[in-house]
Order: C-alpha cells, then sequence, then structure tokens
C-alpha cells in the first residue's frame, strides 16, 4: 500500500520540468509553467491595451486554453482579468480591493473635460452599431458633434480646435482610436464597451454634467486650457505600445 507521503513524494516528481505538458521550458533554468503562446498571451495583456481574436488570433486560442492560470498570474500582480468571450476581447486592468492599498500596476490618465466629452461620444457610436461591424469616424465629424460644448461666448475657435486635437491624439496614444487602411478614418476600439462600466459612465456623466453646468467651455477658453476631471481611465499601454497596436 502506498502511503500519502509516497504519493505526495510521487506528485511533486511528476511536477518537474521534464513531466511538464509540451515541455514548457523554454530556456535552461526555465520554471514557469505556461507553454509558450499562454506566456505571449500573458505579455501582451500586460503591455496592452487589449487582446482580440481579432488581431492576436492565436494569443486569443492560448487565452481561452490557459485562462485560469492567466488569471491567477495576474491576480499575483494585483491585476484583473477581464474577458468578454462575446465580443472576443481581453484585458488586464487594475485590482479595486476596498481598504486596502493595493499598488497600482497599470498607469493611469486624469481625463480632461474635452477627454469625458470624447470618449462618451465614441461610445455611444460603438452602442449604436450591432457589435457585429467596426465603427469607423474621422476627426471632423467628430469635432462637429463636440462644437455643442463649446461655450456661446467662446471667441476663440483655434483654442477649441486645439483642445479637440489633443484629445484626439490622447484617443491615438492609448488605442481607442487605431488607423485604418483609409486615410483620416479610424476605427473606435471595441475594447472602450468593456473599460466603462456602468458605473464608471455614470461617475463620469455625472462629473461631466457637473463641469457643464458651471459653464466649464466658457471659463476652459479664458484658461487656455481645460479642466481634469476627477475620474481617471486606466490604459493598458505606453505611448510605444499602443502606436504599435493601432498600426497593427
Amino acid at each position: 500500500m502506498t502511503t500519502s507521503t509516497e504519493a505526495s513524494l510521487d506528485n511533486s516528481a511528476d511536477a518537474g520540468p521534464e513531466h511538464r505538458p509540451d515541455n514548457t521550458a523554454l530556456w535552461d533554468g526555465d520554471t514557469g509553467t505556461l507553454r509558450d503562446p499562454s506566456r505571449r498571451a500573458l505579455v501582451q495583456l500586460l503591455r496592452g491595451p487589449f487582446l482580440s481574436a481579432e488581431r492576436h488570433g492565436h494569443l486569443w486560442a492560448a487565452l481561452l486554453n490557459d485562462e485560469p492560470e492567466i488569471r491567477s498570474r495576474l491576480a499575483d500582480a494585483y491585476l484583473e482579468l477581464v474577458v468578454d468571450v462575446e465580443s472576443q476581447l481581453a484585458f488586464a486592468r487594475n485590482v479595486r480591493v476596498p481598504d486596502t492599498d493595493a499598488p497600482k500596476v497599470m498607469r493611469s490618465h486624469p481625463l480632461t473635460f474635452m477627454d469625458t466629452a470624447m470618449l462618451l461620444h465614441l461610445r455611444q457610436q460603438l452602442l449604436h452599431s450591432d457589435g457585429r461591424e467596426r465603427v469607423i469616424v474621422g476627426k471632423d465629424e467628430v469635432s462637429d458633434q463636440l462644437q455643442v460644448y463649446r461655450g456661446a461666448t467662446d471667441s476663440d475657435p483655434a483654442g477649441f480646435a486645439k483642445r479637440i486635437n489633443s484629445s484626439w491624439q490622447k484617443m491615438v496614444t492609448y488605442g481607442i482610436l487605431a488607423t485604418t487602411s483609409t486615410e483620416d478614418r479610424f476605427e473606435v476600439s471595441p475594447v472602450l464597451r468593456l473599460i466603462f462600466g456602468a458605473d464608471e459612465i455614470a461617475a463620469v456623466q455625472a462629473e461631466y454634467r457637473r463641469l457643464a453646468a458651471r459653464g466649464m467651455s466658457e471659463d476652459a477658453a479664458e484658461a487656455g486650457e481645460d479642466t481634469e476631471t476627477s475620474e481617471d481611465t486606466e490604459t493598458r499601454a505606453d505611448t510605444e505600445l499602443s502606436a504599435e497596436e493601432s498600426k497593427a
């Protein structure tokens, strides 16, 4: 009869590198247990801004195959994995632990009033689509839609256009807008559906209404800059990686 100690030793031996599935060791001394595609999926989630079946087909399959293990690796770094199987999108974000000062791994960027207005408009365009078609926009048409937030007494159209352009460039940098094969046309990333949940949208809209009610546009025109909202958007990439994503 085999004792529990013997069984434990046998199991430990089975867990050694030579018994790993598909020989997951990639270099001498490698102690990782994930297969190569799953490691690459994990890296993509950490780099951001997202992982999608459309852009990263083999990594998406690896994520689904090893989702529990990848989720565990991210949790060890205070990150939460968000997966939308229907949209075939996934990303990682900082965990929110009540009464705990959890470290922030993903960088956050404060939203200006114009950033907020543009994000809400782009998200609305996504919601108007059926979810299966790409949403393509141009800066001029988005700018036209945002003119409503220019104060009636705003006599600086150039300054307003400058703020719109600044927000537009942020959307490109953070991977919210991706270039297409058509010049001056950009695809709205479907991940925007997931980044802002109902609670986040409600909070942003409340801040948005507060700023609009006090005539923020007129104040900003006089000050020459936007006022930052209290809400932060978590972004999943640094500038270089986001730009690389938008070209993919």
